[in-house]
């Protein structure tokens, strides 16, 4: 299967060569030509994570050979995960599924491709005729850093820098980076929001004189974010795991719509679920979930995307986002894959900081997806309903998602079976849950870790026991400016 841009620069290419490549080195990001086909018929008798990743992901990544990718898949989810499930699916009640992602080892739903994505990235580099390193270059509003960093720890050929807003993650969050092990690993503090981070990690990519000098070192560039198509293809697998779990608990029968609901800032983990509907999964609506940096809420609502508004810190951090990079991928194909029209929007978005999407393709995406926002307030609100009537305990950002789902079959009245993704495990984000549940605050992260501990029950993550005592590893913090020079220091 070939790849081609959404900005219609560059030459389409295959699956090895587009996940080196990251992002489209002159700007945009690689899609698939077309979309492969999956039947439900192809799903029936499936009943390991590893058999549904192999029988999806084959259908993208062409250029592994069968031998190849079920080595990858299979060293990718076995005990690094705590669920032999990979991704359970939690029935909270007969109409919602909570589709659990966060048991891989960094408690975030970003292990799911990021435990996948290095060894692509590695089998793809054999494929080269001379030897090259990698540096990752990283963004991250929390999440993704750990998990990039995890993945790519000692993995020969490879360095890895991620850059995180110094205030803009957990405390948690930034514990499990600025402890982080591994020789060829960095955690990088950046004084700023994760969209100057997300900025200049992308204007490195696109910087051609960084590039040769990189080229020089015996270096290529390449991202762990979702911006890369490695990170993408592992995420679609999971909602087909999820559809074949509800099937079999009894919530749908085979070929019944559903619907997804997905907390998201960057837009790639409700994309994974749009590609897979694309590939044939029968979902009814998309619902997108924000935070109070609901960028994309005005977008759904009105087609008109802008960045002209105030950037808030908010108790979902990893949503902290305004610019959602993989928002492109979806305006390709509202367009009619014409990249010329993906490239005057983003020349506009460029010089005016806003554009609109025409009539045409508004009244397509309003078809398919709905978009709201949660308030802090709505945030602590739902992690306290749903503990005090279920004792199912949800972190900040898929409280946001459940509250949003609450307010769509509300306002719609649809009864559709819904998937609702849960992002994180609450313990990464302590503070905040334990105050919505008891409504005490005053209490450290570590010190509201163990009274959550104690007041739910719930088990504590291994990968976060004991993480205050961890050693610091990474404690630089520099500018959105300095980022270009880290890097080239850094080659």
């Amino acid at each position: 299967m070939n790849y081609v841009s959404t900005r219609d620069n560059w030459e389409p290419s295959e699956a090895k060569a587009v996940i080196r490549m990251g992002m489209v080195p002159d700007g945009g990001l690689f899609v698939p030509a077309d979309y492969p086909e999956i039947q439900l018929n192809e799903l029936k008798n499936i009943t390991q994570y590893t058999e549904c990743a192999i029988t999806i992901m084959k259908k993208f990544l062409t250029d592994y050979d069968d031998h190849e990718l079920k080595a990858i898949i299979s060293q990718s989810y076995s005990s690094n995960f705590a669920s032999p499930h990979i991704a359970p699916l939690y029935t909270y009640d007969n109409s919602i599924g909570i589709l659990e992602l966060w048991h891989g080892p960094t408690a975030a739903f970003k292990d799911m491709a990021l435990q996948c994505m290095p060894r692509l990235l590695i089998h793809s580099l054999r494929s080269l005729e001379k030897a090259v390193k990698v540096m990752i270059l990283v963004a991250t509003s929390g999440d993704t850093g750990k998990a990039a960093l995890e993945g790519f720890k000692n993995v020969d050929g490879t360095r890895i820098i991620t850059f995180y807003p110094s205030e803009g993650v957990s405390l948690i969050q930034k514990q499990q980076m600025i402890t982080q092990e591994g020789d060829n690993t960095k955690a990088v503090g950046v004084r700023g929001n994760f969209d100057d981070c997300q900025t200049a990690v992308k204007k490195a990519f696109q910087d051609k004189e960084l590039r040769e000098k990189a080229r020089q070192k015996g270096f290529i560039f390449s991202s762990a974010n979702s911006i890369n198509w490695g990170r993408l293809v592992p995420q679609i697998v999971y909602y087909f795991w999820a559809y074949i779990q509800s099937v079999k608990k009894g919530m749908i029968r085979w070929g019944d719509a559903i619907n997804v609901c997905v907390p998201t800032g960057n837009f790639g983990n409700i994309l994974a679920a749009y590609y897979a509907y694309k590939m044939g999964l029968p979902v009814r609506q998309f619902i997108c979930a924000s935070n109070m940096n609901n960028v994309l809420t005005d977008f759904l609502q009105t087609g008109t995307y802008s960045t002209k508004r105030e950037f808030h810190t908010t108790v979902s951090p990893s949503m902290d986002i305004v610019i959602s990079s993989n928002l492109e991928r979806l305006i390709f194909d509202l367009v009619l894959r014409d990249g010329k029209i993906v490239r005057k929007y983003y020349e506009e978005l460029k010089q005016t900081n806003s554009f609109a999407l025409d009539s045409g393709p508004l009244k397509e995406m309003q078809n398919l997806f709905y978009g709201a926002y949660a308030g802090e307030e709505d945030t602590f609100a739902i992690i306290k309903e749903v503990f005090h009537s279920s004792g199912y305990v949800l972190d900040t950002h898929t409280a946001v998602g459940f509250h949003v789902l609450k307010k769509y079959r509300e306002k719609t009245k649809d009864t559709t079976p819904v998937i609702l993704t849960a992002t994180a495990n609450p313990y990464k984000f302590p503070v905040a849950v334990y105050y919505a549940i008891t409504g005490k605050k005053g209490l450290s992260d570590y010190e509201a870790l163990q009274q959550l501990h104690k007041k739910t029950s719930m088990p504590i993550h291994q990968s976060l026991m004991g993480i205050e005592n961890r050693k610091i590893t990474n404690r630089d913090i520099i500018d959105p400016e300095e980022i270009e020079t880290y890097i080239e220091h850094n080659l």
